[in-house]
């Protein structure tokens, strides 16, 4: 259902999205899934370093629905023998203009960090994933140390 152009948000007035639901958009760019398959096809498409939670996939699909970024597929359109409780998804045009929107804001970011050296190598390969853990961890670079209040706490009988 596509939403009136004069009550329509510009597309850049929705970025930047957050990352959950511009995985979700790129899981839906290709074909429409049902909530679980977007769940696999993110961690697929992010080589299992992104896993979406059902909390935050449904919370996310809810806002999406409501900003005519997705739409689900009616009940006359499901295929036969389907399961009654799956919802299927699918990216409205609207939402796909979103999300194209949002994949070239982040390529402009990427050609950024590619010139300020932030990106050496072939970018398409991905460091493993317990090596950017590594990277991004506080442990890795810890904050300066500083004297910090002590609270006691009662100990809770058991």
């Amino acid at each position: 259902m596509d939403i009136p152009r004069s009550d329509a948000p510009s597309a850049g007035a929705l970025l930047p999205l957050t990352p959950a639901v511009f995985h979700i958009m790129l899981a839906l760019a290709d074909r429409e899934r049902h909530g679980y398959a977007v769940m696999l096809e993110v961690e697929r498409l992010t080589d299992g370093m992104v896993t979406l939670g059902p909390g935050t996939l449904y919370r996310s699909i809810q806002r999406m629905l409501v900003d005519h970024l997705i739409e689900e597929r009616q009940e006359e359109e499901r295929p036969e023998g389907d399961d009654e409780r799956r919802r299927y998804y699918r990216l409205t045009p609207f939402g796909r203009e979103v999300a194209r929107a949002e994949a070239l804001r982040l390529a402009v970011l990427v050609d950024a960090a590619e010139a300020r050296g932030l990106l050496t190598g072939p970018v398409r390969e991905l460091p493993a994933q317990s090596d950017l853990y590594e990277v991004a961890s506080p442990e890795a670079h810890p904050e300066p140390s500083r004297p910090t209040a002590r609270r006691f706490k009662k100990e809770s009988p058991r």
